[in-house]
């Protein structure tokens, strides 16, 4: 049940804009800093650009809990609805990302893991800091302890012991989260965007919902143990990159096959239903690496395609990409497939 706070929120929003949406865009960030890993870093001054950009051009950046309350109950949102949030707790989220937030009044998401943070490893934020982002508002969720490959395992253990494990290590990020803030949402960010069926069963039988790294928008059919968020560092901190993101909006789409983004394939093929929505399924395409995929549709009036990729994808991590232009504005749906590949 939505808290009243949630609602009056919505309504404020809602009266100042006199729209509202049934997609929303949620953002991830790691470090803000210019000495950091670029695949993992934009620097201050594109952070400021995309903050601005936010603020002049009629976004409204609204907490996660608002949004995922809101899709999860199937009501709307506000238009050009935006979640900003960050992963792992790097020092530079507390000493340049933080007072920029504040500054343009934007709340925020941190996604703590909690082992380097009570290990004090330099690099990271300390819990009287993360004590004064909570109390300024700021969402402090779970990203497990260590930060693991959640797909791993460790040497002959059994498929028992490695989701009891995952178990443990979820349930310690938890607990060091609500006894050093108070919060406790059961937001969990999958370390390295990393998931399988097994896992998403067990998050759901924690009562969790599942914070992915694969792009895409976010509305009622969401799937709430694999969300997608779009990844803002590297090339894809450039504004004219990240205003076609900010600006995207969610298909109604289910994944019929297979059920897991695990596969020792490196060219698999995937099966989606697109139901009816404000675009035209004969304008959908999809791509990897900027190449177009081959679709067959298998049953064209209930909007059941197949990708059937001719190309072999390298690496541990790749993706399909879905788009189709939203009639009479200039934004786009966006969906993502994510593939992994645990023995690369």
């Amino acid at each position: 049940m939505r808290s009243p706070i949630v609602c009056l929120f919505l309504l404020v929003i809602f009266n100042a804009t006199g729209h509202a949406a049934d997609s929303g865009v949620i953002t991830i960030y790691h470090h803000v800093a210019t000495d950091t890993p670029p695949s993992t870093s934009i620097s201050p001054a594109d952070f400021r650009l995309h903050l601005e950009y936010l603020r002049d051009s009629g976004f409204n950046v609204i907490p996660l809990d608002t949004m995922l309350d809101s899709i999860t109950a199937g009501q709307e949102l506000p238009e050009k609805a935006v979640a900003i949030t960050f992963d792992d707790g790097y020092i530079s989220i507390y000493d340049t990302a933080f007072p920029m937030l504040q500054e343009f009044n934007f709340p925020f998401t941190l996604f703590l893991s909690t082992g380097p943070i009570n290990n004090s490893q330099p690099g990271y934020i300390n819990w009287e800091q993360i004590t004064e982002m909570s109390d300024a508002g700021v969402i402090i969720a779970n990203h497990m302890v260590e930060h693991p490959y959640m797909l791993e395992r460790i040497e002959n253990e059994s498929d028992q012991d490695w989701i009891e494990r995952l178990r443990a290590e979820l349930l310690q990020a938890e607990n060091d989260i609500e006894m050093h803030t108070g919060q406790s949402h059961k937001y969990l960010a999958y370390p390295y965007g990393e998931f399988d069926k097994a896992i998403k069963q067990m998050v759901a039988e924690m009562g969790f919902i599942g914070l992915a790294q694969n792009s895409g928008a976010v509305n009622k059919s969401t799937d709430l143990l694999a969300i997608p968020r779009f990844p803002l560092a590297s090339i894809y901190a450039d504004l004219e990159t990240a205003r076609t993101k900010f600006e995207a909006l969610a298909f109604n789409v289910q994944q019929l096959s297979p059920d897991t983004p695990v596969t020792s394939n490196h060219s698999p093929n995937v099966t989606l239903q697109f139901s009816s929505g404000n675009y035209n399924t004969a304008q959908i395409n999809c791509f990897a690496d900027s190449e177009a995929i081959p679709m067959q549709w298998l049953d064209p009036a209930n909007g059941i395609v197949e990708l059937r990729p001719t190309k072999t994808y390298d690496g541990r991590r790749w993706r399909y990409l879905c788009t189709a232009p939203a009639p009479g504005t200039n934004r786009y749906h966006w969906y993502s497939v994510q593939w992994i590949d645990p023995v690369k």
